[in-house]
């Protein structure tokens, strides 16, 4: 994959506004976001290898609040501290709230049939409450520019543009850049 771009979303529910920077190469790709919630502003940077598997990633909210995690890119992962999180064993990818910028991770990874569910063990980090856990997950292409996602009793049929980014998630976020 080859990107250099930048993204914007207003989230809906809770209103926000969030500006993210993709930079994808043949050897890695960096993404930095920031958004702007009603509580609090977080600032995020995601770094993949060059096979699509994210291997850090550091949130800061304009609290003072941190959160960094590292991957092997094998589905092993620790803190800042260095101590495993045991928890995320088998997660490749993230999923942060609030932001659908994560949903593309999974999609860019992977090799798409339309209607072949692909099923994510996903670390799940809640920008709220700057904790991280596993969550499974389950996307389906619908077609070029639609897939299902589920997570539980969560449904919702994202809309995509040609390079995998959300162009609305209905109820929760629509672009606006």
């Amino acid at each position: 994959m080859s990107l250099d771009r930048s993204i914007r979303w207003r989230g809906l529910d809770p209103t926000t506004l969030e500006h993210c920077h993709v930079i994808s190469t043949e050897r890695d790709t960096r993404i930095r976001g920031t958004i702007i919630t009603p509580d609090y502003g977080l600032f995020y940077r995601i770094k993949l290898d060059d096979t699509e598997r994210v291997r850090t990633v550091k949130l800061e909210r304009t609290d003072g609040a941190v959160l960094e995690l590292f991957s092997d890119g094998a589905g092993n992962w620790s803190d800042d501290r260095a101590e495993p999180l045991s928890a995320l064993k088998g997660c490749l990818d993230i999923d942060i709230w609030p932001t659908p910028l994560t949903n593309s991770l999974p999609l860019w990874r992977c090799q798409w049939t339309p209607q072949q569910p692909q099923r994510f063990a996903m670390a799940w980090i809640d920008g709220d409450a700057m904790t991280v856990k596993r969550s499974e997950q389950i996307y389906t292409q619908l077609d070029a520019t639609h897939f299902r996602f589920q997570s539980a009793d969560f449904e919702r049929v994202l809309e995509v543009d040609a390079d995998h980014l959300v162009v609305d998630y209905p109820g929760l976020f629509t672009r606006t850049l």
